[in-house]
């Protein structure tokens, strides 16, 4: 039975590595319409990889194996554009990719570790790969209502994108998985992620959303 459940973990290893980098090829693609089009399809489409996560793998060493090889990968890509669908470009000092990374490994080592609850890390990553993803998309495309908070620039028509894609993927994902409650979580993180956004700077959104959301929920709604 053992030897089942590695080379089921294995397989996850396997499977995670195809499908992050087929996203990041599939960017390239995107990337005739435009940089940050595919910037963001990778933003999105990445945080997927946690559902695999859920399926794969039973252990926090195993689930944090593929973030940890992109913290390491994603910050080589920062420095010599390795991944150029992904990145800003040179000069932007945006460590984004990498800090995305760093909260997928620290989620990954405490959901499936000490709290042995990958719906709990779940939330916040999609939280972060959809509403902010979409935000920025929405944003940039339909820039409407520009305001500054803290020295970050947002615009009312991103944090509203990002308000309504974090409720409904949060509600998705809770209905999804048999969480007691659904609505009352689904809105207040939302609230939380969408104020989070606004605030944050420098791309440390990436680590700000996921790991708050993930957090507000657990002490609030699970414990």
């Amino acid at each position: 039975m053992e030897n089942i459940g590695t080379y089921h973990n294995l397989l996850g290893i396997i499977v995670s590595f195809i499908y992050v980098f087929g996203v990041i090829f599939f960017a390239r693609f995107l990337e005739r319409f435009g940089k940050e089009t595919s910037r963001k399809a990778v933003h999105i489409l990445v945080c997927n990889w946690w559902l695999l996560a859920m399926v794969f793998f039973d252990s926090p060493i195993w689930a944090a194996v593929v973030p940890a090889c992109f913290v390491f990968l994603n910050y080589l890509s920062y420095r010599f554009q390795l991944f150029s669908s992904m990145e800003r470009g040179a000069g932007k000092g945006d460590l984004g990719t990498v800090y995305y990374a760093i909260s997928l490994l620290v989620l990954a080592l405490i959901s499936f570790g000490p709290l042995e609850n990958p719906v709990v890390g779940g939330v916040g990553i999609m939280i972060m790969g959809y509403g902010d993803g979409l935000a920025a998309v929405v944003g940039t495309r339909w820039p409407k209502q520009p305001y500054k908070l803290l020295g970050s620039e947002k615009t009312l028509s991103g944090s509203l994108t990002m308000l309504v894609a974090s409720f409904l993927v949060t509600l998705i994902l809770l209905a999804a998985t048999g969480s007691a409650e659904v609505l009352i979580p689904a809105i207040t993180l939302a609230v939380l992620a969408t104020a989070l956004e606004a605030i944050t700077p420098l791309g440390l959104d990436n680590l700000t959303v996921p790991l708050v959301s993930a957090g507000a929920y657990y002490f609030i709604f699970v414990i």
